[in-house]
C-alpha cells in the first residue's frame, strides 16, 4: 500500500443495499436491477468519491423469491459494461472455486482487465450452500476441507494460466509473427482436481494478473487469503473482533514469507448517516419498520442451520452451540455468537441487527461522527479500511461519498484524487 497513514475503501454493490427491507423503501431502486445504468451510476458515484473499487459478491440460488429484491445480472458481465462507463475504479467480483474451472474464470477475468484498463480483481470464495451446489450438478456442496484443496489448486492454475503469456509476447509484426513462441508456453497441470495444458487465450492483460480478493473467516480460509490474497474482505462486528481478525491474519501471512503491511484487511461497514444521531436512528427505524419477520427468521435459519420460527421474538435469543460444533459456515455464525454474548439481545433485536449486512460493523451518527470510528479502527489496528455496504442504494452511497469521504480526505487519511489507473495501483 502506498502509506500506512491511507485508508482502502470499496463499496459492495448490492441489490437495493445491504438491508434485506431495502427494496421496499420508497426511495429504492428496485424497478431498475435489470438496467446496466444504475449499476453505472452507482460505479460513477463511487468514482467520484475516488474508492478503490466497487465489488460483487455472487450466489447460485434463489433463497427466498417473495423477499428478494437484490440484483440479478451476472456481475462479469455488469462489471464489463459498468467499466466502459467510468475509467478509474477497480471492478471486483467474486468467482467460486467450486463451480468454475480455473480456464474459464481465468479467461472471464484476463478479458475484463483488458476491457477496463487493468482494473480487474477476483474474491476467491468456495461457495457455502447446498441449493448452489444442486444447481451445478452436484448432491451437496463438498465438505470444507474438499472445497478449500479445491481452491487452493484453482488458484494455483489460474495464476500459472495469467502467466503463461510474457510480458511483450505480442510481437504484432505483420511480416508473419503474431506473438513471440518463446514467450507462450504452455503449463501443464495434472492436479488432483484439475487438468489443464494452457496456455491462457487471451494474452496477458494490463496488470499482468488481476487483484486476489478473499474473504476467509475459517482457519483454512485466513490461511489461503494469506498465502494469496492481495487484499481481504473480512467480518467484524466492533473493533475488538475486527483487531483479533486483524492480528492473527496479518501474522499467517508473515508466516507465509509475504509483506503483511502489503495486503489490506476490509471488514464490511455499514452506515447510516444523518445531520443528528437523531436523524440517523430514525432512518433506521425505518428501514427495519419494513423488515418481513418470517423472512428474516428464516434468513437467521440459514444463518445457524436449524429452525427459528417458532422463536419468541421479545425473548432471549436461544442458547446456540458453540463454534467447534458448528459444521456450516463460519464467519457469519461467529459473528452472531459474538452479537449474543455482548449484547444479549432479544430475537427481534438480533434480528435488527442483522438485517443490515447480517452482522458487520456498523455506525449511526453524523458525518463527523463516523470519521471518527472509522479513523479509530484504522489508527488502533483493526483495519486498513472498509468495504462500504450501504443499507439503501443509491442514497447511502451518495450520503457517505458527499459527507464523510471529504472528512477523511481533510484528515490526510484517504486520496483525494486517484495516482494509479489500475486497481493494484489504487491498493498500494
Amino acid at each position: 500500500m502506498a502509506s500506512p497513514t491511507m485508508l482502502h475503501l470499496n463499496a459492495f454493490l448490492f441489490g437495493c443495499g445491504h438491508h434485506s427491507a431495502a427494496w421496499r423503501h420508497p426511495n429504492s431502486r428496485v424497478e431498475d436491477l435489470g438496467d446496466i445504468r444504475y449499476y453505472e451510476e452507482l460505479a460513477q458515484t463511487a468514482e467520484r468519491g475516488k474508492l478503490d473499487a466497487v465489488f460483487f459478491a455472487d450466489g447460485h440460488s434463489v433463497r427466498d423469491p417473495a423477499g428478494a429484491g437484490t440484483w440479478f445480472l451476472e456481475p462479469i458481465t455488469a462489471l464489463t459494461a459498468m467499466a466502459r462507463a467510468t475509467s478509474h475504479i477497480g471492478l471486483v467480483t467474486t468467482v467460486s472455486t467450486t463451480f468454475y474451472t480455473p480456464f474459464h474464470a481465468a479467461r472471464m477475468l484476463a478479458s475484463l482487465d483488458h476491457i477496463s484498463g487493468g482494473r480487474a480483481g477476483w474474491n476467491v470464495v468456495t461457495s457455502m450452500f447446498d441449493a448452489e451446489a444442486r444447481n451445478h450438478g452436484f448432491g451437496e456442496i463438498p465438505p470444507r476441507a474438499e472445497r478449500y484443496a479445491r481452491a487452493e489448486e484453482f488458484v494455483e492454475v489460474a495464476l500459472a494460466l495469467w502467466d503463461s503469456w510474457d510480458p511483450g509476447a505480442l510481437v504484432l509484426d505483420r511480416a508473419g509473427m503474431y506473438a513471440d513462441p518463446s514467450k507462450v508456453r504452455s503449463i501443464d497441470h495434472a492436479g488432483t482436481h484439475f487438468r489443464v495444458d494452457g496456455p491462457l487465450t487471451v494474452p496477458r492483460s494490463p496488470q499482468g494478473r488481476p487483484v486476489l480478493f478473499q474473504a476467509g473467516a475459517s482457519g483454512q480460509g485466513r490461511d489461503l487469503a494469506a498465502r494469496y490474497a492481495e487484499a481481504i474482505y473480512a467480518v467484524a462486528y466492533d473493533a475488538e473482533a475486527g483487531a483479533s481478525y486483524y492480528t492473527d491474519v496479518k501474522a499467517r501471512i508473515a508466516a507465509a514469507g509475504r509483506d503483511a503491511a502489503s495486503v489490506g484487511i476490509m471488514p464490511g461497514l455499514v452506515t447510516y448517516i444523518g445531520s443528528t444521531m437523531a436523524e440517523a436512528r430514525a432512518k433506521k427505524a425505518e428501514l427495519d419498520a419494513l423488515l418481513p419477520v418470517d423472512q428474516s427468521l428464516r434468513q437467521l435459519g440459514m444463518f445457524v442451520e436449524q429452525d427459528c420460527s417458532a422463536w419468541e421474538l421479545d425473548a432471549p435469543v436461544p442458547e446456540l452451540p458453540p463454534i467447534e460444533e458448528f459444521t456450516g459456515p463460519h464467519g457469519r455464525y461467529e459473528t452472531i455468537l459474538r452479537i449474543v454474548a455482548k449484547d444479549r439481545p432479544t430475537v427481534r433485536e438480533l434480528l435488527g441487527t442483522l438485517a443490515a449486512g447480517g452482522g458487520h460493523a456498523t455506525m449511526i451518527g453524523t458525518p463527523e461522527s463516523i470519521a471518527d470510528e472509522i479513523e479509530a479502527w484504522f489508527r488502533g489496528g483493526a483495519a486498513d479500511g472498509f468495504n462500504l455496504m450501504p443499507p439503501l442504494y443509491p442514497d447511502g452511497l451518495h450520503e457517505f461519498v458527499d459527507h464523510v469521504v471529504p472528512i477523511l480526505q481533510a484528515r490526510g487519511l484517504f486520496r483525494s484524487e486517484y495516482t494509479s489507473a489500475t486497481l493494484r495501483g489504487h491498493l498500494r
